[in-house]
C-alpha cells in the first residue's frame, strides 16, 4: 500500500466533494480528533487493483509489515481508480459518505425496493429533499427511517423537479446497498 499522488489525490477529493462539499475536511482530521495521536489521523492508501482504502494512520503504519500479495484490504474501501484514471466511488464508501453529506434524498417506502434492485429514482417515490440542491449533483439515498441505501446524482434540480409528471426519473442511481448481493462473486475479488 502506498499514498496516493497528487493527481490522484485531485480526483479522488473532486468525486467525494461532489458528494460531501466542504464537509470533506473532517475526513482528514476528525473534529473530534486528537491531532497529537497518529490513532485517530485518516488516510487514504492506494491498495492492490487500484483501490483506494480509507483507515488510521496507525493501522496503515502497520500494514507495511503485511506483504503487499497478502495484504487484502486494510480499512474502508472507497472505490477504485480506473485505467482512464477516473475514480469510480464503490457501495462501501457509503458509510463514510452519508454522515458528511451535503445534499441527501429520502425515498418513500414504495420506492425503496425498484431502488435496491437498481433502478432510477422517479419522482413518485421521493418522499423529500435537501432544499437548493443544484442539477448533476450527488446525494445520499435515505430510507424515510434515515437508514443509507446508497447514493446517485440528481438529474434534475428541486425546482425543475416540483414541475415533472411522477414518472419523471429525478435521481440517476450510482451505487446501492442491493449491490452486496448482486455483486458479491466480485465486490470483494482480489484478481
Amino acid at each position: 500500500m502506498r499514498p496516493l499522488t497528487e493527481t490522484e489525490t485531485q480526483t479522488l477529493f473532486s468525486k467525494l466533494a461532489n458528494y460531501m462539499g466542504p464537509s470533506i475536511k473532517n475526513l482528514i482530521a476528525p473534529p473530534d480528533s486528537n491531532p497529537s495521536t497518529d490513532q485517530t489521523r485518516m488516510v487514504f492508501r492506494l491498495g492492490n487493483q487500484n483501490r483506494v482504502y480509507y483507515c488510521s494512520e496507525y493501522l496503515a503504519n502497520l500494514s507495511t509489515c503485511v506483504a503487499r500479495e497478502n495484504l487484502l484490504s486494510v480499512g474502508t474501501c472507497l472505490g477504485k481508480f480506473t485505467k482512464t484514471g477516473k475514480f469510480r466511488l464503490h457501495i462501501t464508501s457509503l458509510n463514510v459518505i452519508a454522515p458528511h453529506a451535503r445534499y441527501k434524498l429520502w425515498v418513500k417506502q414504495n420506492g425503496v425496493m425498484p431502488f435496491l434492485y437498481g433502478g432510477n429514482i422517479v419522482k413518485a417515490h421521493v418522499g423529500r429533499w435537501s432544499e437548493d440542491c443544484p442539477e448533476h449533483q450527488g446525494v445520499v439515498v435515505l430510507g424515510m427511517d434515515d437508514m443509507p441505501l446508497g447514493f446517485g446524482v440528481v438529474a434534475r434540480s428541486t425546482a425543475e423537479a416540483r414541475r415533472i409528471e411522477p414518472t419523471g426519473i429525478v435521481c440517476f442511481r450510482q451505487a446501492d446497498v442491493g449491490e452486496y448481493l448482486r455483486e458479491e462473486d466480485t465486490l470483494f475479488t482480489t484478481t
